[in-house]
Parts: structure tokens; C-alpha cells; sequence
């Protein structure tokens, strides 16, 4: 049960709202903001490849790697106390990642990062579920949804605004003024709350081995990215990062008190589902990776423009999610999951015929392909939660949120070792690097402008075959009956 000290009053309950909304989004911009910094950084602490996708790969590992962790710490610890932490040491690494002098020393912050947001990001939709009471939490979640979608559709513009004002590291020192208010209100107006029917030590070993796996994974796929004498070793990481995941399941199997019960992949929806999740959200997040590059670096667009570019697309999911989730409703998820999977590989494929008309090239496909997430997103959530026993639903909740972030971690370093061995191989003047071109005087330039557009194109088409794949697992293992609907 629940252990609370005293029920929240009405006046309560909108500033806890305000407090998980704010701290989500602060989570969720940070991702997309830093993803438009990234070739601004690279640039002004003259850093490689490999260290950019580190810089997006420390936050995502540790923050995908720890997400069941901190679930479970806030049900034992308490979920409030463990906001606070997640809150502190998140503006904490912030503040890290904006004093940077060096690539080094960013990764760490954004590592830093990855473990706050592990900490307050399980605690925002369990704080708003035992703040509320059941016949006002659909609309609490909802507006909780609907205000994240839009603030993370915002960021990108108003952090390139003040990207381009100051520099790069506005995009962290944005943070600091929303961990202080979401600080403070949780201080004023958020009662403790913690679950007293979970008892025991939580699953380190596990935590252990899942970190390790993916660490390996990740290492692997980023060192694909160097050009010297690291084919052998990346390709061992690889092996030993599937390896790891394979005895990671094995051993969920086996303790009293896991991370990822096994018995919930026996559902066929439940299984899909998450199968789907890792091929969609890797499409989005290597996609994303992908296009702020091409705006920068080829197009000559700036930071400010990128986001302006960048904005319907999350106006787009954070406006249709909500009515695409009530067709599900009506006529199943599987029409849902398998026609939007179907739209996001269009608008990718689009992406990848690099038009030279911006509206053509890249607008008009980034729509189509946040018109196919918005039709996914409501409808495949809603499966996993109905694909399981309403006593299982927070381990549920935690293996489809964890897969969303690792599926982000594994497409950011798969998509950037494609493009990078892409544009080793075909660049035969041997000038420049992935997204980062010679002075365009120099002999040769043509030729490398077109080894990118090759590179780039090849990594993107690999990212929408993932998105058919998620077409064919919806087809195979998601049952034709309405989304509101138990699911077996």
C-alpha cells in the first residue's frame, strides 16, 4: 500500500502537478536542445565524432541503464526525497556541463546528468498517480503528457534563441532556473509518499549487469566511428554487450525481486510492444541525432532556425497523440501501431532523398514523420499497459520507459558508426569528417559534400528499415482488438 501522511488538498495538488511537469520537461528539453548544440560544441572545444556521440551516449547510458533503479529507490526511499536528489544533482551536472573547457570533462557533467534524470524522472507519473485521487488522475496524467510534449516542442527554439544570443552553453545554464522552481515547490507543496508493499534490497545485480551490457554495446558502436585500428575490439564489444543483455534476462529469471520480471514478456502484446518501442525510438532518436547535423553543417542554417525547424515536429505529437489514443480506443491498436509505424519509415525515407529544397527535403518529411509517431505513441503505451496484470503495471511501465531511452542510446551510435564508416570509406579525396567539412575553397570539397550526402542518406534509410520493422512485429504480434481492452 501507499504510505501517505496526508491526502494532498485541491490547491496541493496543482503546484505538485506544476513541480513533475516542470522537472520532466527540464529532462526532456535536455535531449533535444543539446542534440542542436552538439555541432556548435564541436566546433568550439575542437572535439571528434566519437566524443560528440559520447556527449549524447553518457546521459542516455546511465540514465536508461539506472531508469528501473530509481523507480524502485523512490517506492522504497520515498518518491519525494528521491525527486529532490534526481532535481539537485540534475541542475548540479548543469552547472558542470556549462563551465566546460573540454569535451572531457562535458561528458562527465552529462553523465552526471543521465544519473539525476534516472532519479526524478520514474518519480514524476507515481507522485502525480498518489497525489491524486483515481477519478481525477486520467485528466492529472493527461495534462501532465500534453504539457511535456509541448515544453520539449518548444525547446529546441528557445534554446537555439539563446544559443545564437550567447553561445552553447546557454543550453545548460537553462536548466539552473527550472531545478530551482521545481525545487521549491516540491519543498512547499509535495507530501512523501513511498509503497510499503515493495520490501527488500533492490536489484543491483542486475542494475549491474544491465549497465555493463549496455556499456559495451555503446562502446562498441562509438569506436565504429574512429578510422584507426579499433575494427576488431568495437566489433568484440558488440558481442559482449549482446552477450551481456542475453545473461541479463537470464538472471531476472532467477532472483526474488527483479528489475525486469520475465514472466511479463509470456504476453505476446507485452513482448511486441516493446520490440516496437526500441525500433520506433531508435528511428526517432537517430533521425533526430542526424537532421540538426545536416541543418548546421551542410545547410548553414543557425541554432535559432534549427529549432524554428524543429518545432512543428513536436507540435505535431504533442497535439494528435491524445485524439490518435482515442481511435485506438475505438478501433484496436493494431491498425493504430501498424499504419503509423508505416508513416515514420515514409517520412525517414524522405529525409534520406536529401532534396535541396528545404521545405521539401526537410520540413515536409519531418511532419510526415511526426505524424506517424503521434498515431504510435498513445496506442503503444496503452498495449503495454493492458498486455499485463493492473498489480504488474509499474514494471511495466519501467521495462517500456527504459526501452524508449536505450533504443535512443543504441540508434544515436549505430546511426553515427553507419554514416562515419559510410563517409570513411567512399571519401576518396580524404579531407574532413562526418558533418564536418573542409574549407569549401579547397580542392576536392565537391567530391567530399557528396561522400556526405551518400554517408547520410545510407545511416538514415538503415533507421527507417527499423521502423518497418516495427510495421511487421505490430502485423505478427499485436492482437486486432480495441486499445481500452485487456490484452493477453
Amino acid at each position: 500500500m501507499t504510505d501517505r501522511v496526508e491526502p494532498c488538498s485541491p490547491q496541493q495538488r496543482t503546484w505538485v502537478l506544476a513541480a513533475t511537469i516542470l522537472a520532466s520537461a527540464m529532462a526532456f528539453i535536455d535531449g533535444s536542445v543539446v542534440t542542436i548544440a552538439l555541432p556548435v560544441i564541436r566546433t568550439d572545444l575542437d572535439a571528434s565524432l566519437t566524443e560528440m556521440l559520447w556527449v549524447l551516449n553518457a546521459y542516455t547510458l546511465l540514465l536508461g541503464a539506472l531508469l528501473m533503479v530509481g523507480g524502485g529507490a523512490g517506492d522504497r526511499l520515498g518518491r519525494r526525497r528521491v525527486f529532490l536528489a534526481g532535481t539537485l544533482l540534475f541542475a548540479l551536472a548543469s552547472l558542470l556541463c556549462a563551465l566546460s573547457p573540454s569535451p572531457e570533462v562535458l561528458i562527465a557533467g552529462r553523465a552526471l546528468k543521465g544519473i539525476g534524470a534516472a532519479l526524478l524522472v520514474p518519480q514524476s507519473l507515481a507522485i502525480i498517480s498518489a497525489s491524486y485521487p483515481e477519478g481525477e488522475r486520467g485528466h492529472a496524467i493527461g495534462l501532465w503528457a500534453g504539457a511535456s510534449a509541448l515544453t520539449t516542442a518548444l525547446g529546441p527554439a528557445v534554446g537555439g534563441f539563446l544559443m545564437d544570443l550567447f553561445n552553447w552553453r546557454a543550453a545548460f545554464w537553462i536548466n539552473l532556473p527550472l531545478a530551482a522552481l521545481v525545487l521549491l515547490l516540491t519543498l512547499a507543496f509535495m507530501p512523501e509518499t513511498r509503497d510499503r508493499s515493495v520490501s527488500g534490497r533492490l536489484d543491483w545485480g542486475g542494475a549491474l549487469i544491465a549497465f555493463l551490457a549496455c556499456g559495451s554495446l555503446t562502446l562498441g558502436l562509438t569506436w565504429l566511428t574512429e578510422s584507426e585500428g579499433r575494427l576488431v575490439l568495437s566489433l568484440a564489444l558488440v558481442c559482449l554487450g549482446l552477450a551481456g543483455l542475453l545473461i541479463f534476462f537470464w538472471y531476472e529469471g532467477r532472483v526474488e525481486q527483479p528489475l525486469a520480471p520475465t514472466v511479463l514478456f509470456r504476453s505476446r502484446a507485452f513482448t511486441g510492444t516493446n520490440l516496437m518501442t526500441l525500433l520506433l525510438y531508435g528511428t526517432l532518436s537517430g533521425t533526430l541525432f542526424l537532421v540538426p547535423i545536416d541543418l548546421i553543417e551542410y545547410r548553414g542554417l543557425t541554432p535559432t532556425q534549427v529549432g524554428l525547424a524543429m518545432m512543428p515536429f513536436g507540435l505535431i505529437i504533442g497535439f494528435l497523440s491524445s485524439q490518435a489514443g482515442k481511435l485506438g480506443d475505438r478501433i484496436g491498436a493494431r491498425p493504430m501501431l501498424l499504419g503509423g509505424s508505416l508513416v515514420v519509415a515514409a517520412g525517414v525515407f524522405g529525409l534520406a532523398f536529401q532534396f535541396d529544397n528545404f521545405w521539401l527535403g526537410v520540413e515536409l518529411p519531418l511532419c510526415i514523420m511526426a505524424l506517424g509517431m503521434a498515431i504510435v505513441v498513445s496506442p503503444l503505451t496503452t498495449t503495454v499497459m493492458n498486455s499485463v496484470p493492473d498489480t504488474r503495471a509499474g514494471s511495466a511501465s519501467g521495462i517500456n520507459n527504459t526501452a524508449s531511452r536505450l533504443a535512443g542510446l543504441f540508434a544515436i551510435a549505430g546511426a553515427g558508426a553507419c554514416a562515419a564508416v559510410l563517409f570513411q570509406t567512399f571519401n576518396q579525396a580524404d579531407q574532413g569528417k562526418f558533418g564536418l567539412f573542409p574549407d569549401p575553397n579547397t580542392s576536392g570539397y565537391d567530391s567530399v559534400v557528396s561522400v556526405y550526402q551518400l554517408a547520410y542518406a545510407g545511416s538514415l534509410v538503415m533507421l527507417a528499415v527499423g521502423a518497418l520493422g516495427a510495421a511487421l512485429i505490430a502485423a505478427w504480434l499485436i492482437p486486432s482488438i480495441p486499445g481500452g481492452k485487456k490484452v493477453d
